[in-house]
């Protein structure tokens, strides 16, 4: 059962409206977390965020458009933070040959040390949350629900004619 079922005080349309700003709360929380990691492993160079950016680039080479578009970066705070990676040392940047203009990202042997151990830190923090079945089936059923409402959210905004009153 869910929450809304069980409390007949949060109907879908609340449960909708709530949920934004608890997806939100868990993102600053995660970044909370990421914070205290980087402080025990001695990282007080970088952001939380510019880990998580890291971690969207991962093992590939990409461009900054691509970095931006796939982590919903804004341009101005994704360059000012890919800058201080880049000085850092955490990512290396290469200009592209055709087109001056763009640029080619690449985590750094350094930035891959701290990727793994915020690999290790979501290996602990995943086995503690799947000790038990029945935790491991909702939090897959929970990525599901969150990956359709994604899907929902998305499709919202590329088909909706600004004309149109409503979703």
């Amino acid at each position: 059962m869910t929450e809304a079922t069980t409390n007949p005080s949060h109907s879908v349309a609340q449960i909708t409206q709530d949920l934004p700003r608890m997806i939100e709360r868990m993102h600053r929380r995660f970044l909370d977390v990421l914070r205290i990691e980087l402080t025990r492993h001695g990282i007080n160079d970088i952001s939380p965020v510019q880990a998580m950016m890291m971690a969207n680039i991962g093992n590939e080479e990409i461009s900054v458009r691509d970095l931006i578009e796939r982590g919903y970066y804004l341009g101005s705070n994704a360059s000012y933070n890919l800058k201080n990676l880049v000085d850092g040392g955490y990512v290396d940047r290469q200009a592209s040959e055709r087109d001056r203009r763009s640029a080619r990202l690449k985590v750094s042997a350094k930035g891959r040390t701290i990727l793994e151990a915020l690999a290790h830190l979501n290996t602990v923090m995943a086995e503690s949350l799947l000790k038990h079945e029945a935790e491991a089936r909702d939090l897959e059923a929970t990525y599901r629900t969150l990956r359709r409402l994604e899907r929902r959210w998305s499709d919202s905004i590329r088909f909706t004619d600004p004309e149109d009153e409503g979703i």
